[in-house]
C-alpha cells in the first residue's frame, strides 16, 4: 500500500531532519509483504548467534528487530567497506562502500535465522528497491544480508530463491548476499533511536508502521518491550 505525502507532513519531515536522508521524494511506502514461510529452516545449534542485515535507514531495521522475541541485542551500525570510513557522514556520500546495516544478537532456541528473514523482507525491507529504501537513497541504503556462518549463508540463498520463485514481488528481486567485511556500531545517538526518540517525525512516519505490521503478521514472534542496544 502506496500514499501520498501531504505538504504538511513533507515540510515536517524536513523541518526535523537529522539522520538518515529524509523524503528524497514524495512517496510513502507503508509496505508489509506476505513473504513467504522459508523452506529452508536453519540450523545452527545451540547459543546466541549474530546476523547482519542491511535495508535502508538503519534506525527502523533496528527498532522493528528490538521487538522480536529471541533478540538480545540489535546495534546500528555500517557494513561493506573500510573501517577507516565506517563514520555517519562519511557514508552518507555514498562513496565508502558501506551500507547502513544492523547487527542482531538472538538465541536460535526461540527466533531462527530463516524466520529473522521471513520478518525482514515482510515488514522492513522491499528487496526490489535498488540502491533506496523508502525516501532514502543511495548505495548506503541498499538492502543486503551478510551470512556469518557457512549455514546463514545456505539459508539466505534458499530463501531469496524461494522468494524470487514466490511472486509475491512483481518487479525483480535485487537485495544482495553481500561478504562479511566487518561491522562497525555506529554513534551512540544512533544506537536505540526508536526507543529513544518515539515522536521523531522519520521514526512517526516511515517505521512505527513496521512495528506494528510485526505485531499483526508475527505476533508469536513479537514482543511488546524495546530490547536496548
Amino acid at each position: 500500500m502506496r500514499r501520498r505525502l501531504t505538504a504538511a507532513a513533507l515540510s515536517l519531515i524536513l523541518a526535523f531532519a537529522s539522520s538518515c536522508q529524509q523524503a528524497a521524494n514524495a512517496a510513502a511506502p507503508e509496505h508489509a509483504f506476505n513473504a513467504p514461510a522459508p523452506a529452508r529452516k536453519a540450523a545452527e545449534g545451540a547459543g546466541l548467534k549474530v546476523a547482519v542485515f542491511s535495508g535502508g535507514c538503519y534506525w527502523g531495521v533496528e527498532g522493528v528487530f528490538s521487538h522480536v522475541i529471541g533478540v538480545t541485542s540489535a546495534v546500528s551500525g555500517f557494513q561493506g567497506g573500510a573501517k577507516s570510513t565506517a563514520e555517519y557522514e562519511e557514508v552518507s556520500s555514498g562513496t565508502t562502500g558501506h551500507a547502513e546495516s544492523v547487527r542482531v544478537t538472538y538465541d536460535p532456541a526461540k527466533v531462527r535465522y530463516d524466520q529473522l528473514l521471513q520478518v525482514f523482507f515482510s515488514v522492513i525491507a522491499d528487496p526490489t528497491q535498488l540502491n533506496r529504501q523508502g525516501p532514502d537513497t543511495g548505495t548506503q541504503y541498499r538492502s543486503a544480508l551478510v551470512p556469518q556462518s557457512p549455514e546463514q549463508a545456505a539459508v539466505a540463498s534458499a530463501y531469496l530463491a524461494q522468494m524470487k520463485a514466490s511472486g509475491v514481488w512483481k518487479a525483480p528481486i535485487v537485495t544482495r548476499i553481500e561478504p562479511n567485511k566487518g561491522f562497525f556500531p555506529a554513534a551512540s545517538e544512533h544506537q536505540d533511536f526508536m526507543a529513544d526518540n518515539p515522536g521523531h517525525p522519520y521514526i512517526q512516519f516511515w517505521d512505527v508502521g513496521k512495528v506494528a505490521a510485526l505485531k499483526k503478521m508475527f505476533p508469536a514472534l513479537y514482543k511488546a518491550s524495546f530490547t536496548r542496544g
